[in-house]
């Protein structure tokens, strides 16, 4: 059985004898050699990964100023960043957005920005103390001028993620990029056979004080990441770094369509080769990687999967889905990736990195546990008005005037001569018709494209939906397209002023 030291493989950097691979080139020598003698013949595996990690961000220290503030609130860009540590210490998120910019620019853009040679405003503002008597501060710093601007990351690098489809008929916008109707695309992302932590599943060499590759320059791992759940396969990373010797060129911030900012964060690990189990394990390839396809048309947590799919299927550019082929698209770089893992290998061959083993593992077999909510949650049914005014199509523009007037129901659901819906009428669609001198049937002038709910929908899914269709009230159905009740945004403000 072949057994090295992380010593021994660190003598043969200093001398220059290591033999480096990354993980894809691993692939190809365990199956032509087998795990135990690409364990003699390989030293380290090095792996990457580059796509979107929302958990992330940067403590910054500004130094003080004079006289000195104890910041209690402190924006840079307009961008709030947390300061309630210490009088000049702050952590900028990089899914926070800007308070005059909106989802256009956040934290990930200030990061991208400092690490660029740019200079960011700051202002901040404080209550006063006799130690600190400065209330208000505006400046403009550069990552120069700080003292220290420590990346730390609460989870970075999933072992694997999950795909995302959606099988609702209306585009929709996620932190998977959009998702078009009626399973119209699929995305994923991560690295597959590049994937840190695929390739060490048991965490041999993987744990606090891994010494890693992150964001163009040597940082380390800390931790486990939050939501580290490792028994299902989604183990995650908590990482630091300093972002003065980061580039741009693994470091960029970006935009999400209807969802905010986000940061890729460019990550290798190296994986020395002390046994045939590490070798073995570093052989992973895409079709190796398994994850699932999850229906993000569904607004909860337990999104359901459609099915399971491995990195080789979703690499190939289609995956199969009610038998349809549906095209994918990732949302990371795989060819950023491979750049990572093959630069992390050029450090260690000069002599540049040397490879860690862990003081303590990452844990094993746990699980994320779901939020604890103490409240009940309010569903439609539960606010909806049961006793509902509706009028046929065919009825006349006059019929639908008087009944809104004899009523004071501002919104009409329109039936079929089955009762199904068919549209809903305002008194805003009769003002306008009597405008254009238009009298005749509801049918000509009703909205035909409705907006609804269903009684088992959750209020807070709902509220997003009103809001984001500018609409104050829908027609609640069951999936026969019966109209059972109605929801306005005057019955969603009155739950949420009763909780208040």
């Amino acid at each position: 059985m072949v057994k090295k030291s992380i010593h021994e493989i660190n003598s043969k950097i200093r001398d220059g004898s290591v033999n480096v691979v990354t993980a894809e080139e691993m692939v190809h020598i365990v199956g032509e050699l087998g795990a135990e003698e690409a364990s003699k013949e390989v030293d380290v595996v090095t792996t990457g990964t580059f796509g979107a990690m929302c958990s992330s961000g940067v403590w910054l220290n500004f130094g003080h100023s004079e006289p000195p503030i104890k910041m209690q609130k402190v924006f840079l860009n307009d961008v709030e960043a947390y300061t309630g540590v210490a009088a000049v210490d702050a952590f900028i998120g990089a899914t926070q957005i800007s308070e005059t910019l909106g989802m256009d620019y956040g934290g990930a853009h200030v990061i991208e920005d400092l690490i660029r040679g740019k200079s960011v405003h700051l202002h901040a503002m404080s209550h006063g103390t006799d130690c600190y008597p400065r209330k208000v501060l505006d400046t403009t710093l550069s990552l120069d001028d700080m003292n220290q601007a420590i990346m730390m990351n609460p989870r970075n690098a999933y072992q694997k993620y999950n795909s995302a489809t959606n099988s609702t008929k209306s585009t929709i916008h996620t932190y998977m990029g959009s998702l078009l109707p009626s399973f119209g695309n699929v995305v994923y992302s991560g690295a597959g056979v590049l994937s840190p932590l695929s390739n060490d599943p048991d965490y041999m060499t993987i744990g606090t004080g891994t010494r890693i590759f992150l964001g163009g320059a040597q940082g380390y791992i800390t931790g486990q990441g939050t939501q580290h759940s490792s028994g299902g396969g989604f183990g995650t990373l908590m990482v630091q770094g300093d972002l003065k010797n980061m580039s741009t060129d693994y470091i960029r911030a970006a935009n999400f369509t209807g969802y905010g900012t986000s940061l890729y964060v460019g990550m290798g690990v190296p994986i020395p080769i002390l046994n045939e189990q590490i070798a073995r394990a570093t052989a992973v390839s895409d079709a190796g990687v398994t994850t699932k396809i999850l229906d993000y048309g569904i607004p909860s947590r337990d999104r359901p999967a459609i099915r399971d799919v491995t990195y080789e299927e979703l690499r190939s550019g289609f995956v199969e889905i009610n038998d349809k082929e549906v095209p994918t698209s990732s949302l990371s770089s795989f060819k950023k990736s491979r750049i990572i893992a093959n630069e992390l290998k050029d450090w260690i061959t000069r002599g540049e990195f040397f490879v860690s083993m862990p003081v303590e593992r990452l844990p094993k077999d746990v699980s994320a546990k779901p939020m604890k909510q103490t409240q009940g949650i309010a569903l439609v049914s539960d606010i909806m008005a049961v006793n509902v005014v509706t009028i046929k199509k065919n009825a006349s523009i006059y019929d639908a005037a008087k009944t809104i007037l004899d009523t004071s129901f501002n919104h009409l659901p329109v039936l079929n001569e089955d009762n199904t819906l068919a549209g809903i009428m305002t008194a805003w669609d009769i003002s306008k018709a009597v405008s254009l001198n238009k009298f005749d049937l509801v049918e000509d002038i009703m909205t035909r494209k409705v907006i609804t709910a269903n009684a088992d929908e959750q209020v807070a899914v709902v509220a997003r939906r009103l809001d984001q269709n500018e609409v104050s009230a829908m027609p609640v159905i069951k999936k026969d397209g019966q109209v059972i009740g109605m929801i306005t945004s005057d019955d969603i403000s009155k739950l949420y002023a009763r909780r208040s």
